[in-house]
């Protein structure tokens, strides 16, 4: 079973660049996550009529939302965080505006385990989203999936606007402090290790060189001077289901690239 999780920057631009048919047709996930649709369902004509289609669009027009399409139908989904998580962490607007409102979340529930995406709220070039990343959105999600965790196993993937650590980008040392490597959101990430969740592609690929975004600058894709702030995180008793892990930098149309797994399970 493949899934798959991808920050298309914006779904209408993806398919106009005749990017997204080829890649499913390709790697033919069976599950596939996408973060950063930038549009609602009916703003858009997606083809694919082996796909159940499960939207969470933003309230603000073009702006962040997330997907789930699956070959077999979910027991259920839950769009965003569940009001005992909220109420708890009390999310208000910032500057930027509420981020339970920004279409960041989608569950799908199957037989055996739940699919989790989600679109992490970036700390921004200022920093000025980081308080709310550290203290709200990041313990928020945790819970949450740990909430999940008590009925089934999770996995869960998306765009987490963070590297781990320093071989999760190309320079670290000119990057430490700035949105997506501040100590903060490093250790937010940590928090989910700790919590038990497995980084799949480090069952598999040690090292640097494994990025899933680039800047549109300097060339920065094609000399691989990037990022891998895209994960797919798996529960414990998972582990041992999961049979690959892959960064697919081959895929063009956005500033990010797919990341998947291959489980041996079904949904």
């Amino acid at each position: 079973m493949r899934i798959h999780s991808w920050n298309v920057n914006g779904i209408r631009a993806v398919l106009k660049k005749n990017n997204f048919y080829p890649y499913l047709e390709t790697y033919q996930p069976d599950i596939l996550c996408l973060q950063e649709t930038k549009a609602e369902r009916g703003q858009v004509e997606v083809d694919l009529p082996d796909y159940f289609e499960y939207w969470n669009s933003a309230v603000k027009k073009g702006y962040s939302g997330t997907a789930i399409f699956s070959k077999q139908k979910p027991l259920a989904v839950i769009n965003g965080l569940p009001e005992n998580i909220t109420s708890q962490y009390r999310f208000a607007d910032d500057a930027f505006g509420d981020p339970t409102d920004e279409g960041r979340v989608i569950a799908a529930e199957f037989e055996k385990f739940y699919v989790v995406t989600v679109y992490t709220p970036n700390a921004k070039d200022d920093l000025g989203r980081l308080a709310l990343r550290h203290e709200k959105w990041d313990p928020a999600f945790l819970a949450y999936c740990r909430q999940l965790e008590q009925h089934k196993p999770v996995i869960f993937c998306g765009d987490l606007n963070v590297a781990h650590t320093e071989l999760d980008l190309a320079n670290p040392k000119s990057n430490r402090g700035k949105k997506g490597f501040t100590d903060e959101e490093r250790a937010g990430f940590q928090h989910f290790i700790d919590a038990g969740f497995v980084d799949t592609l480090r069952l598999f690929k040690q090292g640097n060189g494994h990025y899933s975004w680039w800047s549109h600058f300097a060339n920065s894709r094609a000399r691989n001077i990037g990022w891998r702030i895209d994960y797919v995180l798996v529960s414990q008793s998972l582990r041992s289901k999961v049979t690959a892990a892959d960064i697919h930098a081959d895929v063009m149309g956005s500033d990010h690239c797919p990341v998947s797994i291959t489980l041996d399970i079904q949904p």
